[in-house]
């Protein structure tokens, strides 16, 4: 099971801060904007005598929400083929273990998010890679490049989109060529679409699930990043195919049921936060503007300009992306300060592949954005200078 680039360097950072230092977390994908109001205000009227189990495919009452909720992206689908699960992650790893045995292949870009290969490991799986490149703006691999990974064995395609950890969204085009793929070889199609909020083009986005091969798609969602509601865990797989939903609901009634308060809490997000979602989306892409023109006037930085999400896969004019970013955290401070980032060799299965990237999360107010470029800025120069 390999270690989490994301949070693998904390124990570093936490010791930084009982030193007073103050740390510019730039690893993970913790929003920093608050949750919707009336979703704290329903998770303090709740009067239950007894916090009980749910049904393990999740409560109706947020299942009906849910089906409106999609119908919003030309999302057709019943409450029937929506499970609530415990965050994003189990929908993923449920999807595995429900599509797959132990030895089958999956197929993955990279890079691509490293929890992926964790949960992959966990259900027996064998992930193949194919590579998407900076220079290319991390666009699509060629369909050619799939078909070389593709053997008897290969199962499924799994997709972030957009990307997490490039910012990448796939255009129609892209997404049409993988559904002659799936097509062509039989495979599931996996759509981790959990950014779906946030795509900055202006193009209207298009999921996995308007394809028209209904029975290949499980789509994997959460309300974790668009309502700023990691700590609740709730997710949703969402398929029209009764055989891969009858299976996961297997391991759903496994564990018994997914988090009552969470359901909660996510029900009440679902209406009435539609001026609250475009402040969201507003924030993040200034954000995200400000962000990546400042990474790109530091001298030997670089950084596509992501167009969703809000992460970003930086090159750095360093041979060693980890042992900087180690460095930072145990070595390096401005006026008390230093950054965290997230190594980009952790997203990438081929150990050879960026050494010299990082994964930056734009998650922090534009205040705090400036200064940890200020203050990456300066630890580039002085790392320099020793190396």
């Amino acid at each position: 099971m390999p270690s989490s680039p994301i949070r693998k360097l904390s124990p570093l950072a936490n010791e930084a801060k009982k030193q007073g230092v103050k740390v510019y977390h730039l690893n993970i994908g913790q929003p920093d904007l608050p949750t919707p109001q009336q979703a704290l205000d329903a998770l303090g009227r709740i009067d239950r005598k007894t916090l009980e189990y749910s049904p393990s495919e999740g409560y109706p009452f947020l299942r009906d929400k849910l089906v409106k909720y999609y119908a919003k992206f030309g999302i057709d689908i019943t409450p029937a083929e929506i499970i609530v699960t415990t965050g994003g992650s189990e929908a993923l790893l449920f999807s595995f273990m429900a599509c797959m045995d132990p030895g089958d292949e999956m197929i993955m870009v990279e890079p691509g998010y490293a929890n992926y290969i964790s949960f992959a490991r966990t259900a027996g799986i064998k992930v193949k890679t194919v590579t998407s490149r900076i220079e290319d703006g991390f666009a699509l691999p060629s369909m050619e490049a799939f078909e070389k990974a593709i053997t008897p064995r290969t199962k499924a395609i799994l997709l972030c989109n957009p990307n997490n950890p490039t910012g990448y969204v796939y255009s129609p085009a892209e997404l049409q060529t993988l559904k002659e793929l799936v097509i062509k070889y039989n495979l599931f199609l996996i759509a981790d679409e959990v950014y779906r909020e946030f795509v900055y083009s202006g193009q209207p986005y298009q999921s996995a699930m308007t394809l028209g091969i209904p029975d290949n798609v499980i789509l994997v969602d959460s309300v974790s990043k668009r309502y700023s509601e990691c700590g609740i865990r709730i997710g949703m797989l969402v398929t029209h195919n009764k055989l891969v939903h009858d299976t996961v609901m297997k391991y759903c009634q496994a564990r018994l049921s997914p988090p009552l308060l969470g359901q909660i809490v996510a029900e009440a997000s679902i209406e009435g936060t539609e001026a609250y979602a475009k402040e969201c989306f507003d924030e993040y892409k200034a954000r995200r503007d400000f962000f990546i023109k400042g990474l790109n006037e530091i001298p030997g930085v670089y950084s596509p300009k992501p167009e969703g999400a809000f992460y970003t896969v930086v090159e750095l004019p360093v041979a060693d992306a980890e042992d900087f970013c180690r460095w930072c955290l145990t070595d390096f401070r401005l006026n008390g300060e230093t950054v965290m980032m997230a190594p980009a060799a952790g997203f990438y299965s081929n150990p050879e592949l960026g050494k010299n990237q990082v994964r930056m999360a734009y998650v922090l107010k534009i205040e705090d954005l400036a200064k940890a470029l200020e203050v990456l800025k300066a630890a580039l120069i002085k790392y320099q200078e020793l190396h």
